[in-house]
């Protein structure tokens, strides 16, 4: 089942009049019929309420969380929503087609043959969504990017959204020229038969910054976005273009690689956290290839026999990870699924419709 995962990026958030605003209509509305319950106009935002739970309460369809979404932009991040916060629908009455009266047709029966296909359970947006986001990988060579956060005129130390900055660039850059901030995370390793070799370092995005002018070398920016507080020294690099629009794809060939990395240096994984592996683009991972996770089987001693003897247990699977950013000899995966502790070492292996 093909999934499309839609997002809708924030490119009006420097009007002032968003701003501050309580509500914000999009054209567009939505069909009365679509509602199980009537929807207050607004609805006054709880404590403890996400747009994912509106969405299961009104539509009883927590996918739909986008529909309401469309329509209030002033909320800037969907994840963070306060008590207070005023959310509005428009609704359009849907006008019942009248059918023709169904012509009568003798059915005789017939044998359709159709390739088996495989049924997706549905992905976790908001997990995707952030760790999509959020989540990096780069090569060694890129670790220092293009620049850094040089200070503020205010000369905080950590700074947030809408807030204006200095920075020092490598490259030279015009007004509106967007960087995404990061920070450099652990090292990845991929374990070869020479030993360790670096693959590269998992990054951490911090936010957006937008170039606005620049003055004696040094260039002014306003950051757009921040997931997390940024300080100074924190990096840059080029904005990088996220294709919310990610179709599972499965791998066409036989493959085989291993976990080399949990996220944090953690001892074990489960759903909703990032791994690295050792498959890359070479081996034909794209973003949104789905891979299995699989345990090799222990070997045991089988004490029916009086002699030693030992049989090896078969390998079994243990989730699956969807690929998010592949690089040339490595990917960063998420977990979408797992029904064991994941460990390092474990194995990674194409999954096939």
């Amino acid at each position: 089942m093909k999934l499309e995962l839609r997002i809708l990026m924030l490119a009006l958030l420097l009007s002032p009049s968003l701003l501050f605003a309580d509500a914000f209509l999009m054209p567009g509305t939505v069909a009365k019929s679509e509602l199980v319950k009537p929807f207050p106009q607004p609805y006054i935002v709880k404590k403890g309420d996400t747009l994912w739970d509106i969405a299961e309460e009104y539509f009883a369809d927590p996918l739909k969380w986008i529909k309401i979404w469309e329509q209030n932009l002033y909320v800037s991040n969907p994840d963070l929503i306060y008590p207070g916060n005023e959310i509005w629908l428009r609704m359009k009455k849907v006008k019942k087609k009248v059918e023709p009266k169904p012509e009568v047709v003798k059915l005789e029966p017939r044998i359709i043959y159709k390739p088996a296909q495989r049924i997706e359970k549905a992905i976790d947006t908001k997990i995707f969504l952030t760790a999509l986001a959020r989540q990096d990988f780069i090569r060694p060579d890129a670790i220092e990017g293009v620049g850094h956060i040089l200070d503020s005129e205010d000369e905080r130390l950590n700074y947030g959204a809408f807030d204006r900055v200095y920075l020092t660039l490598d490259v030279k850059a015009n007004p509106g020229d967007i960087f995404d901030i990061y920070r450099t995370g652990d090292p990845v390793y991929d374990m070869t038969e020479d030993g360790k070799k670096m693959a590269g370092y998992l990054v951490k995005h911090l936010g957006k910054v937008e170039v606005t002018s620049v003055e004696s070398g040094v260039y002014r920016g306003t950051i757009l976005e921040a997931f997390e507080e940024i300080g100074r020294t924190d990096r840059l690099k080029k904005a990088r273009a996220i294709d919310y629009n990610i179709e599972p794809t499965y791998p066409e060939g036989p493959l085989l690689g291993h976990v080399m990395y949990i996220r944090d240096d953690a001892a074990e994984a489960g759903q909703g956290q990032v791994l690295g592996i050792d498959l890359g683009l070479k081996n034909g991972l794209e973003a949104g290839t789905i891979l299995g996770l699989y345990r090799q089987g222990r070997l045991v001693r089988d004490k029916t026999y009086e002699e030693e003897t030992y049989q090896a247990l078969p390998e079994e699977k243990i989730g699956e990870v969807i690929v998010l950013v592949p690089q040339e000899n490595a990917s960063i995966v998420l977990v979408m699924r797992s029904s064991a502790p994941i460990n390092t070492g474990d194995m990674v292996q194409a999954l096939h419709k």
